[in-house]
């Protein structure tokens, strides 16, 4: 028997909710239990809403979970029929059809795909997800910002050196080099210097064309963007629930305070602010597109001449994004309400004083920041001494949570090592 026929030999156990919850609509399925996806399945388990994960990478930590039940699946951009029937025996299997979220940009390409097919299974917008779909690739964001007047710094989809010579030829340096979707550098060769890199910076032109040959002959289209110089707090995200009829259900703005790696990474630390132009810029751009379900934008302020101006887009529910219920703005709960027909009144951000931190990967930055000299010990506990809530430390999921706080540990241990000239 092969993996995705597994959800019928659980029909009857697929999606257990906790005693003493009370059902209070479909089932949902969350597609990644990356600490993302668990995250939403998290929220909606805690709704009294039965939910399940699907996940083609076996060590994320769903699977180690408390909530849910998640399943292993296909890797729908290498097996794409096997994980279209792996689906909707999933669907069958929990007797009754439940709604669909896709919490990693792999699924969102993969449920856009193959929207028409699954509509008939599931619960979720066809003309959402396929607008999501197309703002995997930033070729497409960067075009759609573009036209819809979103301000964002100069750049190129380019498929050859002579397109990248070109653009050098317009560009203000430093320029990034990125893929157009973060999964295609992560399936390069382990020894290629780029695998796994979400973008790579340049100061001169000869420095980003040897950047770009160490990709072009296996992953040859990229995206070449002026960098947008400054620090990492000067960078926000926009976190944003749309309703299927077009309005929006509720937003709020987070200021990032550290990132990993530095300065191109992931946001570690964030806390919520009030900004009410990237409030109207992101929301005026949403709604011009027609945007429908769970939105994460992040920007820049470039501190050479104070312009506010897009990072990107990820169109689904992402790390950052799990601050947002602590704001006051349920996006997942609040998606789920509008897709089964229940839509809610629009919320606003209303709680402010906290802090939220990817654990494992702030612990893992400080010895960058603390090497470099931009964060003190002192900084650095100060940051943590106010209310602050926890992307993956759950100590009610305790398996996750201690794994967590090890991995954290060591990373902290291994790089303060290395800063101290300890270790190699």
């Amino acid at each position: 028997m092969t993996e995705w026929e597994t959800p019928f030999r659980y029909r009857r156990g697929i999606g257990v909710v906790p005693n003493n919850s009370e059902l209070r609509g479909p089932p949902a399925v969350v597609a990644s239990v990356f600490q993302t996806g668990l995250n939403l399945m998290r929220d909606l388990e805690q709704k009294g809403i039965r939910v399940v994960g699907v996940d083609c990478h076996r060590e994320n930590p769903g699977f180690r979970s408390r909530y849910g039940r998640s399943f292993l699946c296909p890797n729908p951009d290498k097996e794409p029929e096997n994980w279209v029937a792996f689906m909707l025996s999933l669907a069958a299997a929990m007797g009754e059809t439940p709604v669909l979220i896709a919490a990693a940009d792999i699924f969102v390409t993969a449920v856009g795909r193959h929207a028409q097919v699954l509509g008939e299974h599931f619960i979720f917008s066809e003309s959402g997800c396929t607008l999501q779909a197309a703002l995997t690739t930033k070729e497409k964001q960067y075009a759609l910002a573009r036209e819809y007047g979103f301000p964002s710094p100069r750049s190129a989809y380019v498929q050859t050196v002579s397109e990248l010579e070109d653009f050098c030829d317009r560009a203000r340096f430093p320029v990034l080099l990125k893929p157009r979707a973060h999964r295609e550098w992560e399936s390069l060769p382990s020894d290629n210097l780029l695998c796994g890199r979400k973008t790579v910076s340049a100061g001169i032109r000869e420095e980003l064309i040897s950047h770009y040959g160490k990709v072009a002959a296996l992953v040859p289209q990229a995206i070449a963007q002026e960098e947008i110089v400054g620090p990492d707090s000067a960078k926000y995200c926009y976190l944003s629930v749309y309703a299927r009829a077009g309005h929006r259900l509720g937003a709020c703005v987070v200021q990032e305070l550290r990132a990993y790696p530095l300065l191109y990474g992931c946001a570690t630390l964030v806390e919520p602010v009030v900004d009410e132009e990237i409030d109207t810029v992101c929301n005026k751009f949403l709604l011009s597109l027609g945007y429908i379900g769970i939105c994460e934008i992040e920007l820049k302020r470039d501190t050479r001449d104070g312009k506010l101006l897009l990072i990107e887009v990820n169109p689904r529910f992402s790390g950052t994004g799990d601050c947002a219920r602590y704001t006051g703005v349920e996006m997942g709960y609040i998606h789920y309400l509008d897709l089964i027909g229940k839509t809610p009144s629009p919320v606003v951000a209303t709680k402010f004083n906290f802090r939220h931190m990817m654990l494992v990967n702030d612990l893992t930055a400080f010895p960058k920041y603390f090497a470099q000299g931009l964060v003190g010990w002192w900084e650095y506990f100060r940051s943590l001494s106010g209310p602050t809530e926890f992307f993956d430390f759950d100590l009610k999921d305790f398996s996750n949570a201690r794994r967590a706080a090890l991995w954290g540990a060591k990373a902290l241990a291994g790089g303060l090592f290395r800063t101290w000239g300890l270790r190699k």
